[in-house]
């Protein structure tokens, strides 16, 4: 099996082994990120489609740093790719913050027992601009004034998504332990 430092190697220097294995390894991941971020499953493919251009236009401004320094990087330029659709579609739903519920329901204990998968398309479901701040602040790790910088909006309207985003979570996944409960 290649190694992460072959692929880089030989995508640096235009190999189509190379490419082709770069995608083959990380288009699925890169595609599950971009559709915990877009709407459309179309939306996803497309800002995939447009960030493997941008990668493969840009090893030559990338340094190989050792094991999962690629992956990291391509993951970086895909992030920014559903950012920057998401700011071209304007679909983004901010909620003013004086129509924030006060209490955020918590989930209940069992949490843990609540798949991944069904996890994963709650948060599909949130409306995109919750979807996006909640990615970027849970996944990408990124604070809400970098959230905010990265999509126009001002920091508590940041702050303000994500605490509805997590309403709507907790609230979706108690309705889900409470269904499951009764059967």
């Amino acid at each position: 099996m290649i190694t992460e430092e072959e692929i880089y190697e030989g995508c640096r220097r235009g190999d189509d082994t190379a490419r082709k294995e770069l995608y083959v390894r990380y288009a699925g991941k890169l595609l599950a990120m971009c559709m915990r971020y877009l709407p459309e499953k179309e939306t996803a493919e497309d800002a995939l489609h447009d960030a493997f251009v941008k990668i493969l236009d840009s090893f030559g401004k990338f340094k190989y740093r050792g094991k999962g320094s690629l992956q990291a990087w391509i993951t970086k330029i895909t992030v920014n790719e559903c950012i920057e659709a998401l700011r071209h579609s304007r679909k983004q739903g901010i909620v003013p913050i004086d129509n924030i519920p006060e209490d955020v329901p918590e989930p209940d204990s069992d949490i843990d027992s609540v798949p991944e998968k069904v996890l994963l398309q709650f948060i599909g479901e949130l409306p995109p601009g919750y979807r996006a701040v909640f990615n970027l602040f849970v996944f990408e790790r990124k604070s809400h004034r970098e959230i905010a910088s990265m999509l126009g909006i001002n920091e508590k309207s940041s702050s303000s998504q994500f605490f509805r985003a997590r309403a709507m979570l907790s609230k979706k996944v108690n309705e889900y332990l409470k269904k499951r409960e009764a059967k």
